[in-house]
């Protein structure tokens, strides 16, 4: 594999562990030219549907637009890194199980809001307000009271 740093050729794996529940395979490198270190992730390419937008229009589903949109609501709260890997990697499943060959993008937002109620109630919320377009304080009032209603074991735990 290249270096992203100083583009040599060859690296050396210096560590290998599973990852994302057993979904991929992350690998630490360290380049022996500029003696930087970074990480890699192998997964096995599927076929996941495309995502048809609200305007009709398709385009490859991305777990990088996923990872970014949930690690945005996700931003300053105490979760993990391998915790958004995980949530991200269930949506995935997800998609892959339903055999679909396109999956809307409502439905996506859907899966991504559902994996971040189980997350952080702060993140379900900030994404939630963007998602359905908030414009008014009453619908976050909703959202909270949706919430309270919630039996305990329904919600996310609080780790701090």
């Amino acid at each position: 594999m290249r270096c992203p740093f100083c583009r040599h050729e060859d690296t050396q794996v210096a560590d290998s562990r599973v990852a994302e529940d057993g979904a991929a395979i992350r690998r630490r490198r360290r380049c022996p030219a500029c003696d930087k270190r970074f990480t890699t992730y192998e997964r096995v390419e599927l076929m996941l549907p495309s995502v048809v937008k609200k305007d009709g229009s398709r385009t490859d589903f991305d777990r990088r637009k996923i990872a970014a949109s949930m690690r945005l609501a996700l931003r300053k709260r105490p979760v993990a890194a391998e915790a958004i890997d995980a949530a991200v990697a269930r949506i995935e499943y997800q998609l892959l199980g339903s055999g679909e060959r396109e999956v809307r993008s409502e439905r996506l937002g859907e899966l991504v809001m559902n994996e971040l109620r189980q997350l952080d109630t702060i993140a379900y919320v900030r994404f939630a307000s963007v998602y359905w377009r908030f414009e008014d304080v009453s619908e976050f009032e909703d959202v909270i009271e949706e919430f309270r209603r919630l039996p305990q074991s329904a919600k996310p735990s609080r780790k701090r």
